[in-house]
């Protein structure tokens, strides 16, 4: 989808529907409503379209008023094993981007059956300079490089092309990550330099695992940015001489709160949720979270407690609230927001209508339909074979 931004001013995503999926690919793991708002969440989306075609046909296109299509440089292929594009490429309306490297549906599928943990990264900033992961030096270090363009690439704003969100690490002890009762300000080490807050931004603070990031998180962070444009509008903020003092200033208008989220390690998520949780792992879910429209900057391996110490050592200060919802996944036997509620700058967000939607809960769904999400993958393994053939043949005629 970013790659998709760039090479326009404006992005409409097609969104297929549970039963098209299943006639053509096997059993969805997200249900509609909630893929589409996934990609509503998605800072380089401009609109999202449910109930796209599964073949996209000229016609419709043309009703959305798009002129390209894009797509990755695989073949998609219908029920009946045609090329699901082949319309628009006759018509010479397709754009085909370098796959983006990283996991897939299938590879999560597979973390999730098999119970794998060699996923797990144990440092962000040892995998960053190269220092840890699989591979030689050389090989580790291109990773590395790799991986760094990505976490820049993502951090950009709406058109993909310009500074976005902010990105640190925090450096701080095994156990202040992970021990309610060692509190500390570590430091905080800047990977990306993006746009900071402006006059009079609240700096707002979320923490969480965020793994397999689904419409859960995403409509508590929705939720989040939806109180403080009511905060925003108790202070005045939307009254038309503070929003034309704005334009006069900075040539923009901007939102009234500016949202920190933060991302525990792994071994952090691992210590309290055991199995092979997280799924994903903190780069993995780092840029998930980066995508997300309803954040402006980003720190990994925040601490499971947001201690005193560690929010007033904060990049930005202090925030002004925290906000965390009600969490069911994890019991637990002490409060990780004692601190911020002594501040007095603590604030839950109420139940919504996906709260249930969770890493527990998405892997209860796979479990619970193991078979069927086996055979899927047997047959998308089959229909992969077929595509590349086509692909091959495509290939071979354009040379």
């Amino acid at each position: 989808m970013l790659q998709a931004r760039r090479l326009g001013k404006a992005l409409v995503v097609g969104i297929h529907s549970d039963q098209a999926i299943l006639e053509n690919k096997g059993p969805t793991v997200m249900s509609l409503d909630e893929r589409v708002a996934a990609v509503d969440a998605c800072r380089w989306a401009t609109q999202s379209v449910p109930h796209a075609p599964y073949v996209t046909y000229l016609p419709w296109v043309s009703h959305y008023g798009c002129k390209y299509v894009v797509h990755g440089d695989d073949i998609t292929s219908d029920s009946d094993g045609n090329d699901c594009y082949r319309f628009v490429k006759a018509a010479g309306r397709f754009k085909v981007v370098k796959r983006t490297p990283g996991i897939s549906t299938t590879d999560l599928v597979g973390r999730m059956l098999l119970c794998t943990k060699n996923h797990f990264v144990k440092s962000v900033r040892k995998t960053l300079a190269g220092e840890e992961g699989s591979g030689s030096p050389e090989e580790r270090k291109a990773f590395a490089e790799d991986l760094l363009q990505r976490i820049q690439d993502y951090a950009t704003d709406e058109s993909g092309l310009q500074r976005g969100p902010q990105v640190w690490t925090w450096l701080g002890s095994g156990e202040a990550k992970i021990d309610n009762k060692v509190g500390e300000a570590g430091s905080f080490e800047s990977l990306v330099e993006g746009k900071g807050p402006k006059p009079g931004q609240r700096i707002v603070y979320v923490d969480g695992g965020f793994d397999l990031f689904s419409s859960g998180h995403i409509e508590f962070l929705r939720k989040v940015t939806e109180l403080e444009e009511a905060e925003g509008r108790r202070r005045g903020w939307y009254e038309p001489e503070q929003r034309e003092k704005r334009l006069q200033e900075f040539n923009e208008d901007y939102a009234p709160a500016y949202i920190v989220a933060g991302i525990h390690d792994d071994g952090v998520i691992n210590h309290w949720k055991g199995l092979n949780y997280p799924i994903m792992n903190i780069f993995e879910r780092g840029l998930c979270v980066l995508q997300c429209r309803y954040i402006n900057a980003v720190v990994f391996s925040a601490p499971f407690t947001p201690s005193q110490p560690y929010l007033e050592a904060m990049p930005l200060g202090t925030p002004d609230v925290v906000y965390h919802g009600p969490t069911t996944f994890i019991p637990l036997t002490y409060d990780p927001y004692s601190d911020p509620k002594k501040m007095g700058i603590f604030q839950e967000v109420d139940q919504h209508a996906f709260q249930h939607v969770n890493a527990g809960e998405i892997v209860g769904r796979i479990l619970k339909s193991r078979e069927a999400y086996e055979a899927r993958q047997r047959a998308k393994l089959e229909k992969a074979i077929a595509e590349d053939l086509v692909k091959a043949q495509e290939q071979g005629s354009s040379a």
